[in-house]
Order: structure tokens, then sequence, then C-alpha cells
């Protein structure tokens, strides 16, 4: 019933513990491994073919890094009616699958975010923000919610796929693809719940996944901005300016920056190409994933 999709780029050594935690977790459910690494230490390399040819994981190697086409590969090749994504550097639950399972019992529920503790947080409980991009995935209560994180997404794989999948014009970080995908299936009339009880301890690498753009701080690369900046075209667009104007406000005048002032014409420099870049990837419209080729792909048997 439950198919687990990892997307990963440059991890080795983590992602290896995060498949061995898995596979050890109870029921045993099919795991894909969307790999956008170009090469592996040869020891990574051996373990993972290991593992795909007893039948542990499929894993698919893909030539590109992108977190929403890998994302849309995986949704499109599973089998199962749920697909439950998860970070490559993972601490879960034992109860993770259960959990996700039963959530997804309940009435109209297309997709279930879990429980997300970064390093040094517990559950705690939050008051409800009036707008969901700043809900707080450490929170201690089940409630609905129209914002996702895709470390730990379940999805009804039908409605997922009938609303395209994930959007691929979220390049680079691809800040605010899992937001822009939960608006759309919300749209369609679905609950997306949040529940504590299928919780995850996220280690946070330092290097590979998202780290590998570099750090946001202090980069001319719009990749960490531009996906901020396309949401807002898309879902703020009556008041684009003043949302860029407060996104540059917060992440320009930080502490960080106050304290290195020269890192800042370098910050606004990568925040500005990040606009150009949103406003052009706007023009040529969504690239979801039935756009892309991946809904063509073969489907995975369990």
């Amino acid at each position: 019933m439950i198919t687990i999709a990892i997307p990963t780029y440059n991890r080795g050594e983590i992602l290896m513990q995060t498949i061995a935690r898995l596979l050890a977790l109870e029921p045993r459910v099919p795991i894909i491994i969307a790999d956008q690494t170009r090469s592996h230490r040869d020891d990574v390399e051996s373990k993972l073919s290991q593992w795909n040819e007893r039948g542990d994981v499929v894993w698919l190697r893909l030539p590109e890094p992108s977190i929403p086409h890998a994302m849309n590969v995986a949704l499109a090749a599973a089998r199962d009616e749920i697909v439950l994504f998860l970070d490559d550097d993972i601490d879960p639950s034992s109860q993770l699958i259960a959990e996700h399972r039963r959530a997804h019992e309940e009435r109209d529920v297309v997709a279930v975010v879990g429980q997300i503790l970064q390093p040094g947080e517990e559950p705690q409980h939050h008051p409800r923000p009036d707008d969901d991009l700043e809900f707080r995935f450490n929170h201690d209560e089940a409630c609905d919610v129209t914002n996702v994180m895709a470390g730990n997404l379940s999805v009804n794989r039908e409605a997922a796929l009938q609303v395209g999948g994930f959007d691929e014009n979220y390049v680079g970080a691809a800040y605010r693809f899992e937001t822009d995908f939960a608006l759309r299936l919300a749209a369609t009339g679905g609950r997306i719940r949040f529940e504590p009880r299928a919780s995850l301890r996220h280690l946070k690498l330092a290097t590979g996944g998202l780290r590998s753009f570099g750090d946001h701080r202090v980069t001319l690369s719009p990749a960490h901005a531009v996906g901020d900046y396309y949401f807002a075209l898309h879902h703020r667009r009556d008041r684009f300016w003043r949302y860029a104007s407060r996104r540059l406000v917060r992440n320009v005048a930080t502490r960080y920056h106050l304290t290195h002032p020269w890192t800042i014409p370098i910050k606004l420099i990568g925040e500005f190409r990040a606009i150009a870049l949103a406003r052009k990837l706007d023009r040529g419209g969504p690239k979801l994933g039935n756009t892309t080729g991946a809904a063509a792909l073969p489907r995975i048997e369990s």
C-alpha cells in the first residue's frame, strides 16, 4: 500500500545509514532511490548495487540534479496507492510507516506530512500561525494544513498525479516547491493532514543535498532564492513586490550580514538575479511532472 521514495544528491554514507534504518522498519515496504549523484565512492556504489540486485531497493540513476524532477520520477514509477517521500539523512521513528498509513484512512485525506525534528529540536506546541508558510513541523498536535515539507510527506499517488506532481521550474535549491504542490493539491478539495505521530529526526548533514548549492548568505548564485520569488509570482502575484521586499529585508538585514557588511552587496546581487530568473521561468508557465515525461515511465512492481 505504501512505497517509500528517497531523492538523493551527493550523499553516500548517510544515505546507506538511512536505507538500513528504513529496511529495519515494519511493515517492510518497497523503497525507490531517485539518485541524482554523478558518481559514488566504490563502497557506496557496491552497497547500493547489492541492495538493488536483492530487491531491497529500486535504484534509479538520474542524469541531472533536480529535487522536483526526482520526486516526479519516483511518483510515476511507484506502484502503490501511497508514496512516502523521505529525506536521505533521517532517523525514522519505529511507527513512521504505520502512522502515515493510518492517517491516510481518514476521510478526504490526500496527503500527510509528518513531524520533522531538526537537530536540537523536540516536539513542541506552537500557536497556529495566520499563514501556513510559518507552520512549524515540530508541532505536537494533529491538524489540517496547506503547507508541507517533502522530507516526510506521503501522498495519494493518483491525487498527486492529477495535479501534475511537482513543478520542475523550482530549480536550484527548489525553495517553496513543496508549498506550491500543497496549495495545488488542497485546491482540489482534499485534506492535507499534519500527523506528529509519523515522526522522524532530520540529521541535516552539512554536505550534499541542498548544501551542494553553497552558503546562501554569501553567494552570487540565484539558486537559493529563486524558488521563493517564483512561488510569489504564482501564489502572491497581486502583492509580489511587497512579498519580494519583505524577503529582501528579512534575508539581508540579518545578524550575520550586519556583522559582515561586506557580504551585503553579494547577497543583494544574488537576490536580484533570483528575481530575474523567477520572472523568466514564470513566463513559460509551470513545468509539471505530466509535461516532462516522468508520467510515461514504467511503474515498479512491489
